[in-house]
């Protein structure tokens, strides 16, 4: 067996010839598809270099590990011998993995949509050897059927135009590049309380008044949207947008969205009332979601959202956590018995584990919705065998007064019943699970866990955070100290994007939150730095995806709305916004007013797809006049301890604290953060300081007194 690919690209795939080059990858996604007759190669000059020298274009497809499209395209075109061959004869084909290289992905992704009006995963894309694409796509059968072109029609027309209209071709590909450059957009002015109030409108307008949510389906979580909404409340007052992000809420645990059983949130409903959903599990969504229900917590103190964030968090330990503390990326939709076969359950099995008793009480609670999809006949089934997906049929209270069961006892049974089928599904084939392990993931989920800790008063949620930030230290900076991107088996690799700079600085700052510990504020102040001398455009404001070092990319993009999570830019104005008030530096805040100036500009006339920044810029001290307190005493002095949890009983997340223990400690502090310098009462005595940028309130020494204090001037929630 030669690993090397194909001698002959023109000759179909030999049934002997067992793997291409993608064997030697460390992506999983790119394992996959190590088998294929496809002469993979991955992302590098040695392709390129090879379409130049045999005057070929390239052929790009773009997918993940956990991708249901993509394991079905994979299926049906790259394991075909047929489109192997054409591809093999006339194209050079790359495998790159989204999840590793999110800057290619972000690159060709954005093309597509401009191109085709759409986007998503596999992403089909041809290329000139000089990288500009000209040709975009997503998924495409091997051959045409129902309305869609299929992949080998596509391939050989492209071939055609190649050699006969070559110059279309490259003229196509030069507009496409120009129109893609960061030059083309244009800066805004500094964005104030105007813009929140255009971003909640955008959001009231698209929202599903019944069923929670915004437009109709195929139906997205969007937690980032819901901090917005929450926020936006603590800041006017405006009590609909707090029952929007409430209303989402509750009607995504309630849904088939929502693993009834094992918990966590799957990836989308593919309906408009949050029943069916997409099956795969992503890491980041379950950290966005465990802070949009943090955050309702704070905010409402309902012990529901409590409940959930908790049963997310869960979820993640026990699925997702790797020995060695850090997270894996994600879980698959698909089953060796299926898509969504691990999840769905007739009615006859849930009798067989439960009993005829068990299962009716069970029926009162859950609701079943058939999954069957119509083309394989699972519409002639039975009732009783029919696969379909668990949502509830109401909220808690509703069902215990229903059943005339205490709310308490009726959760105890419930969860039982839950934990009875959770132990029978444990015993099915599993779907596959993406164990790299990425770094603004990673730091996303620790950012939560911290969040989380906190609120709850858990310190197993901070350890938790602290194991994964050491693996992270430990094995996901390289031996000059510049960060990676990713691990997995054992071997790290490929340079930090801006993502994994900006979620690990907000997750050092949550941290210091949590833990008081001054080093992560340090860790967040030199992460930083380095993000600004490589990332930051300093002559348009923003920053770039991708490093200055970084040079086989044919544009350096910057990202200005948020995807599936907040874009890089709308943490990097959060992060710099608070760095710069810990540490009075001008030109931190010079930094993030400049990269809200950038994101303002691009956004002006779509305000609701950048609600990751609107929830940081509602925090933002031009919007409204924000304090900062410094508590001196002793960290494990209960009288100090008190004085926190006063400040932790109430939702202010524009409030930074500071805490200066006594001592040395306290002189490593004052280094840092020039706000504590001056602020010792005396080591005996907690003393809380509350000021602003203008003036600080004679201090304090009782919660009663600090919670007055606060009660007068900060108007602290509606």
């Amino acid at each position: 067996m030669n690993p090397g690919g194909l001698s002959d690209p023109g000759v179909p795939y030999p049934p002997e010839r067992l793997s291409n080059r993608l064997i030697h990858e460390k992506s999983p996604y790119l394992l996959q598809h190590s088998h294929n007759p496809v002469d993979w190669y991955p992302w590098g000059e040695e392709a390129f270099n090879r379409a130049a020298s045999e005057d070929r274009p390239v052929f790009l497809s773009i997918g993940y590990s956990t991708c249901h499209w993509c394991h079905v395209m994979a299926k049906e075109s790259f394991e075909d011998t047929n489109v192997a061959s054409i591809l093999n004869r006339e194209f050079v084909s790359i495998k790159v993995d989204r999840e590793e290289r999110p800057d290619i992905d972000s690159i060709y992704m954005e093309i597509c949509q401009r191109m085709t009006g759409r986007g998503g995963w596999p992403l089909t894309i041809v290329l000139t050897p000089e990288k500009k694409p000209f040709f975009a796509g997503t998924y495409f059968p091997s051959v045409s059927r129902s309305g869609i072109v299929g992949i080998s029609e596509i391939l050989l027309r492209i071939s055609e135009l190649w050699h006969g209209q070559r110059g279309d071709l490259y003229s196509t590909a030069d507009e496409i590049i120009r129109l893609a450059s960061p030059e083309s957009i244009n800066l805004g002015e500094d964005p104030d309380q105007r813009m929140l109030d255009a971003g909640f409108r955008d959001l009231a307008t698209h929202f599903d008044r019944k069923n929670g949510g915004f437009g109709s389906a195929p139906k997205f979580p969007a937690p980032h949207m819901l901090v917005f909404l929450i926020r936006y409340w603590y800041l006017t007052g405006q009590t609909r947008a707090l029952t929007m992000a409430e209303q989402t809420l509750n009607a995504i645990r309630s849904g088939g969205i929502w693993d009834q059983i094992g918990s966590g949130l799957h990836r989308y409903a593919t309906d408009a009332q949050w029943r069916v959903p997409h099956f795969e599990k992503m890491l980041s969504d379950q950290a966005l979601f465990v802070i949009a229900c943090t955050e309702a917590y704070e905010a409402t103190r309902k012990v529901c959202y409590q409940n959930i964030a908790n049963e997310c968090v869960n979820y993640v330990l026990r699925e997702l956590q790797d020995p060695g503390g850090a997270f894996y990326t994600a879980e698959d939709a698909d089953s060796p018995d299926g898509e969504g076969a691990y999840y769905t359950w007739t009615q006859e099995e849930i009798v067989r584990v439960l009993g005829p008793e068990d299962a009716e009480r069970f029926f009162s609670v859950f609701t079943l919705t058939s999954v069957a999809d119509n083309n394989t006949g699972d519409d002639e089934v039975p009732e009783n065998e029919c696969r379909c997906i668990l949502s509830v049929s109401a909220e808690d209270m509703a069902l215990a007064k229903t059943l005339d069961i205490a709310p308490e006892a009726f959760s105890a049974q419930r969860d039982a019943l839950r934990s009875r089928l959770l132990s029978a599904r444990q015993e099915r084939p599993r779907p596959g699970r993406d164990t790299k392990i990425l770094t603004d993931c990673n730091a996303l989920f620790c950012k939560a866990l911290a969040q989380a800790g906190r609120a709850f008063n858990n310190p197993s949620y901070i350890d938790a955070a602290s194991r994964a930030l050491r693996f992270i230290q430990l094995y996901l900076f390289d031996d000059n100290g510049s960060l990676l991107h990713r691990y997995y088996e054992g071997k790290s690799g490929i340079l930090a994007f801006a993502d994994d700079y900006v979620h690990l600085i907000s997750a050092c700052i949550e941290m210091y939150r949590s833990t008081f510990e001054i080093a992560y504020l340090k860790n967040a102040l030199d992460l930083n730095t380095h993000l600004r001398l490589h990332f930051h455009d300093t002559d348009n404001g923003g920053f770039f995806t991708i490093s200055d070092t970084v040079t086989d990319l044919p544009v350096r993009r910057k990202e200005w709305y948020d995807g599936s999570v907040p874009s890089a830019n709308a943490v990097a104005f959060e992060n710099s916004m608070q760095l710069a008030r810990f540490t009075a530096d001008p030109d931190l805040e010079k930094m993030g007013q400049s990269c809200a100036r950038f994101v303002a500009g691009s956004a002006d006339r779509t305000p609701s797809a950048v609600t990751g920044f609107l929830a940081a810029l509602s925090c933002f001290p031009r919007i409204k006049g924000v304090w900062d307190i410094v508590i001196s005493g002793n960290p494990s002095d209960e009288r100090t301890r008190a004085l926190v949890d006063e400040l932790r009983s109430r939702y202010l997340p524009d409030l930074i604290v500071l805490l200066r223990p006594p001592g040395k400690a306290g002189n490593d502090v004052d280094t840092v953060v020039p706000l504590a310098r001056g602020r010792v009462f005396g080591d005996s005595i907690a003393t809380a300081y509350l000021c602003s940028s203008s003036e600080c309130l004679p201090p304090v020494h009782e919660p009663p007194e600090l919670r007055r204090l606060l009660d007068k001037e900060m108007d602290a929630g509606p």
